[in-house]
């Protein structure tokens, strides 16, 4: 990480992001890493390198595809996503529900609106979640999965780690990421309601829904996002009921 760093905090509006679009499948993309249109200015923001905002029509998904050397978190914002790999792994991600797969080595796997392999019924509804990836601090690790339920109460009002490497929050966070800099937080606000952002070099703030009051710069609306510098502590004020998700890093990639 470079030793002087200038505070900045950049804010990066929905309609900003790349988008791609099929017939099963609208994803907007924060990052261009892995993208039709790659942007060398816009390849990370401290160590996140992918932020994909996805939805899934119903009965369709992502066929089984390979991933290599990234910690992979994936938060459902509406719907059941069924996630299959090839070390075994199986379950359905829905609201709530933290997910991490680290891809070390190398695994397979598979990601579809809730299908009738898992759960019987027929979906009807797209499934809609936001998918992150950080890159692990060593190469060529086992690969691991690990998901678990997040008490409602937990997110309601607070800013809850939902997924953490840092020792800091080895007891308090949700689920574990194999990356001793980053943690993501997220929080569910009622109208009025305030969180404090931690401070770190790097910090992205998204919102998934709703709207907030970002202290020193303005509304954030639903899809947009912030990238922080060197900087920290802001207040977020729900301007309407909103959920936002807030990666703290203490170190950058180089990709």
């Amino acid at each position: 990480m470079p030793e002087m760093l200038t505070p900045t905090v950049e804010v990066r509006r929905a309609g900003e992001r790349q988008a791609s679009r099929l017939s099963w499948l609208d994803s907007k993309h924060s990052f261009s890493l892995g993208t039709s249109r790659p942007d060398p200015a816009n390849t990370h923001h401290g160590l996140l390198v992918v932020h994909n905002e996805d939805l899934v029509q119903p009965g369709t998904g992502f066929e089984t595809h390979p991933h290599r050397d990234m910690e992979i978190v994936t938060w459902v914002l509406q719907g059941s996503l069924v996630h299959q790999d090839s070390s075994g792994h199986s379950g359905v991600i829905h609201p709530g529900l933290a997910q991490r797969m680290s891809a070390g080595t190398g695994i397979l796997h598979s990601e579809k609106n809730d299908t009738y392999g898992l759960t019987g019924e027929r979906p009807t509804t797209p499934v809609h979640f936001v998918q992150m990836w950080v890159l692990p601090d060593a190469a060529g690790v086992t690969p691991e999965y690990e998901q678990l339920e997040i008490d409602d109460e937990l997110l309601g009002g607070t800013l809850f780690t939902v997924a953490s490497g840092m020792d800091r929050h080895r007891d308090a966070s949700a689920i574990r990421i194999r990356n001793r800099y980053a943690a993501l937080h997220a929080a569910r606000l009622r109208l009025g309601q305030q969180i404090t952002l931690p401070e770190a070099p790097f910090l992205h703030l998204f919102v998934a829904r709703g709207s907030v009051g970002l202290e020193g710069t303005g509304v954030l609306s639903q899809g947009d996002a912030a990238r922080f510098t060197a900087t920290g502590g802001q207040r977020v004020t729900a301007v309407e009921p909103a959920e936002v998700l807030v990666w703290e890093m203490h170190a950058t990639a180089t990709v």
